[in-house]
């Protein structure tokens, strides 16, 4: 799938303004339609995004649902035409060994919407499927994260023209914005960052800040811990499952981040404050508290 595919287009509006409604200029709209992806030539979800990239969404989606766990896992990603009446592109992974592919251990059912990624989960159990905690990952200072939101609005290009596309990018401990995704849907645009980066051999993804435009949600948390990833930090709230999941394994979680301001909910040891550094036992404190000293 090309990477410049429309992402935008223009619709035909009426304006309220000064008590009247009249026609204006037409409104740039964030684009949404569906994807079918496919293994082997097997349907196995329907996801509602924003076109461009679809090869790393699937990736992405593959690796965050455990059908690859390595990008020697893939042996290629196809586009395709889809005949059914309501259109929509398809994209099919070709697995190295098919024989590892068992549809019935597929935690989705085929159709997941552009506002949650977790929806059609057929268990928890499949909801929850594991991956390996994390491990050590860089400390990084707890200042350099507040300039971080600055650096993704500077950068979203789409969002900018709409006001309608949520964002993931990778940052560096040291703050350099490394690679940006935007989708209608949060999940996606994750899925195809990670995507990116699984394609190109660089997993795991330890030593990158992930940071999220919206909330972050379990499945958000688990996409993380699927590349490695070991610091989340988000502008908006975090979720009570993905507070619990960060702190199972080993992830950094940052709440809030807007401006002087920001929320730890997990792994507070992995950043600095002036030279200080928080143990685990400091981390304990409730969102909002103050830390003890």
């Amino acid at each position: 799938m090309n990477a410049n595919r429309e992402a935008a287009r223009d619709v035909a509006i009426v304006r309220y303004r000064e008590g009247a409604l009249r026609p204006a200029q037409p409104d740039e709209v964030a684009v949404e339609e569906p994807l079918e992806i496919r293994v082997e030539g097997r349907s196995v979800a329907v996801v509602m995004r924003t076109p461009g990239h679809d090869r790393e969404l699937a990736a992405g989606f593959a690796l965050s649902e455990g059908i690859v766990r390595r990008r020697s896992d893939i042996f290629e990603i196809t586009s395709c035409l889809t005949t059914a009446p309501a259109g929509g592109d398809v994209v099919d992974i070709a697995l190295t060994d098919p024989a590892s592919f068992d549809a019935t251990k597929l935690s989705r059912h085929v159709f997941s919407s552009s506002s949650c990624g977790i929806c059609g989960k057929a268990t928890i159990e499949a909801a929850m499927q594991q991956f390996p905690p994390i491990g050590s990952a860089p400390r990084i200072r707890a200042e350099l994260l507040l300039g971080l939101p600055q650096k993704l609005a500077a950068a979203q290009e789409t969002f900018q023209r709409t006001g309608g596309l949520h964002a993931c990018a990778f940052f560096t401990a040291e703050g350099e914005l490394l690679l940006l995704r935007e989708d209608v849907g949060r999940h996606n645009a994750l899925d195809k960052l990670i995507g990116h980066e699984l394609l190109a051999k660089r997993l795991p993804l330890g030593d990158c800040i992930l940071l999220l435009s919206g909330r972050v949600s379990f499945e958000m948390a688990q996409k993380a811990l699927a590349a490695g990833i070991a610091i989340i930090a988000a502008v908006s709230a975090p979720t009570s499952l993905a507070v619990e999941f960060a702190r199972a394994n080993g992830q950094t979680l940052v709440g809030f981040l807007r401006g002087e301001t920001m929320n730890v909910y997990s792994g507070a040891e992995r950043l600095t404050d002036h030279g200080h550094v928080y143990t685990r036992g400091d981390a304990e404190f409730g969102a909002g508290d103050p830390a003890p000293h």
